[in-house]
């Protein structure tokens, strides 16, 4: 049991601190622009070797996966596995975050993507404490011990979130808890016991299952990640939709986001509605500002999930394609736009605020193919600065490693099945990653979900 909270969150300041020291992804911009064509014929294992910031090629290092030599990795838990509380561990294994704990282990937090329907859906953990009593989603926490070498083993996991919908991404707060994501916001309607599209907060420090409240003030719509600036508290969300916006909620108290706050969306100055799917130019900066979202849970998001959306848009919000991943890194946030570019396959953005009402917009990089980059999803930072892509994409499931230099090459490759890689975070030390396999979404579904902790020679390449 954690009693001392101070405690607490000078450790897990850890992970924060990581992760705005990192240096910059800004080397993409003179990569892809100076030689787009030389770098879209490269081949995969070719474009950042072994010794330039890649590991090598992959080659089978178990059942689960393709690894460079040199690097092993261990399975901490699998759906349907018995828990330390009792309850099967569930599966749709996504969004998670690391966390240190005063005993010096690690404590994960993970997201369950369970897209059941209500009427076979089936409540995680107590179902007393559950938000909706016929929701199949929620997070996970484990406790992990590393090693010195950076294999790690599971000490105890329990539900500590449950009765939630659709739970994708979300990501780490600086002060010790987990912003868990809805990315549904169906409601009774469709069969479910209470409203839904909201965030959750998990305490790192839990360690039973928490009592859920949904933080309403900070929108009800297509939630996919947030990055929260540890300097002002202000959080960073992305919306998962084909059309879809990029908000940031101002909060009344920093730290107590139940206290309530500001929603806002993310507007170009002096060309409202400005599209960024395609038509852009790497490296250019665009001036931004903020307009208000008026009503951050509207009655009618059951029904139609961009109502928030539509809010920000008509104030001359910008279009976004399907918002995903982000982190907060270099003053500002990055984040994916998973279907933007003029192929459709990806682009990173960068936001930097500039006092409270401005900022600037730079497309950071821009796949021009499959091959450079294909759909990005969850992002993280490795302590010695390199860039760790989730991609789900098509067929094959990477694991792509980006170096300072703005150099992709392949770290991993799924072995176990075509479900897609979520959830990449380091320990706190930077000796491990953790990595979920999602598996299947619904309880039924045949994939295996996994949590795996890879360890090796960090220092031979850019991770």
């Amino acid at each position: 049991m954690i009693s001392n909270r101070r405690e607490f969150l000078r450790r897990s300041a850890t992970l924060t601190g990581a992760a705005v020291m990192a240096p910059s992804l800004q080397g993409l911009i003179a990569c892809a622009a100076n030689n787009a064509v030389g770098i879209t014929r490269m081949r995969r294992p070719e474009q950042a070797v072994r010794g330039a910031g890649g590991y090598g090629l992959l080659r089978a290092a178990g059942d689960e996966l393709e690894l460079p030599a040199g690097f092993s990795y261990s399975v901490l838990s699998y759906n349907g596995k018995p828990m330390s509380d009792g309850h099967p561990t569930p599966g749709a294994f996504d969004g998670m975050a690391a966390f240190a704990l005063p005993n010096g282990n690690v404590r994960l937090i993970r997201n369950h993507e369970n897209r059941d329907p209500a009427a076979t859906a089936r409540v995680k953990g107590d179902a007393s404490r559950a938000y909706d009593s016929r929701a199949g989603g929620g997070t996970t926490s484990l406790e992990v011990r590393v090693g010195a070498d950076g294999s790690a083993t599971l000490v105890r996991d329990f539900v500590s979130l449950g009765g939630t919908i659709v739970n994708c991404a979300g990501g780490p707060t600086p002060w010790g808890s987990w912003l868990t994501c809805e990315e549904s916001t169906a409601g009774p309607a469709s069969g479910w016991a209470r409203e839904h599209g909201y965030i959750f907060e998990v305490p790192a420090a839990a360690e039973t299952q928490i009592q859920p409240v949904p933080l309403k003030a900070m929108g009800r719509f297509i939630h996919e990640a947030v990055a929260v600036d540890p300097g002002t508290g202000v959080v960073y969300e992305t919306e998962d939709r084909q059309t879809a916006g990029f908000y940031r909620f101002l909060p009344n108290r920093r730290g107590q986001l139940s206290a309530g706050g500001a929603l806002q969306m993310l507007a170009i100055d002096g060309r409202p509605n400005y599209d960024t799917a395609t038509g852009q130019q790497m490296g250019e900066t665009l001036p931004a500002r903020w307009v208000d979202i008026d009503d951050p849970d509207p009655a009618a998001a059951s029904t139609d999930s961009l109502a928030v959306y539509k809010q920000g848009f008509a104030k001359g919000g910008a279009r976004f394609s399907r918002l995903e991943g982000c982190w907060w890194g270099d003053r500002g946030v990055y984040f994916h736009a998973t279907n933007g570019g003029n192929a459709a396959v990806g682009q990173v953005w960068f936001y930097r605020p500039d006092g409270r009402q401005r900022g600037s917009l730079t497309l950071v990089f821009e796949s021009p193919s499959v091959e450079m980059l294909e759909y990005p999803d969850n992002i993280t930072v490795s302590p010695r600065g390199g860039i760790v892509l989730c991609e789900d994409g098509s067929g094959e499931q990477f694991i792509r490693g980006l170096t300072r230099e703005g150099r992709i090459f392949d770290f991993a490759r799924n072995l176990l099945n075509a479900t897609e890689f979520a959830g990449a975070c380091f320990s706190p030390s930077g000796s491990t990653l953790f990595l979920n396999i999602m598996g299947s979404t619904s309880d039924a579904g045949p994939a295996k979900g996994v949590t795996v902790a890879i360890h090796g020679p960090w220092k031979d390449g850019a991770l």
